[in-house]
């Protein structure tokens, strides 16, 4: 390993799968942010802007934005969530639906290639390792 901080290594492999998925979804013409919107959302579940900023890291304003692009391009819709006027839903249009099941499908590929050969337990530890990550930034 070049450097053996464990953050740097990811800062690295972020940039090469972010490479690799932009390249495979070119025809899609998105942003890395929109694709990780729409790939956070391809699950099907409803969420507000607060739980997908969350989900995928992002500040509030710039959600905003990205939320504003893949609603013009017809992929989402935003609304009041019932019993909570305050919160706002996001949801894919069928559109959106395909368009994250494509991304979802790059995603998995790309996984599958990466980490084929690799042992399941030391997948699973890379995944507790990236989530303590993820929860000492909130």
């Amino acid at each position: 390993m070049m450097n053996e901080s464990v953050i740097l290594e990811l800062q690295r492999a972020t940039h090469a799968t972010l490479h690799l998925l932009m390249t495979e979804l070119a025809d899609l013409d998105l942003t890395a942010s929109e694709i990780n919107a729409l790939g956070n959302l391809a699950d099907g579940v409803e969420r507000t802007a607060s739980e997908l900023g969350a989900a995928v890291g992002s500040r509030p304003a710039t959600l905003t934005g990205i939320l504003d692009r893949l609603e013009r391009r017809g992929l989402i819709v935003r609304g009041p969530r019932q019993g909570d006027r305050r919160a706002v839903q996001i949801s894919l249009t069928p559109q959106g639906d395909q368009t994250a099941a494509l991304i979802r499908r790059a995603l998995t590929d790309i996984e599958d290639r990466t980490l084929a050969g690799i042992p399941a337990d030391a997948v699973a530890g890379a995944g507790v390792v990236l989530r303590a990550l993820t929860g000492a930034a909130r």
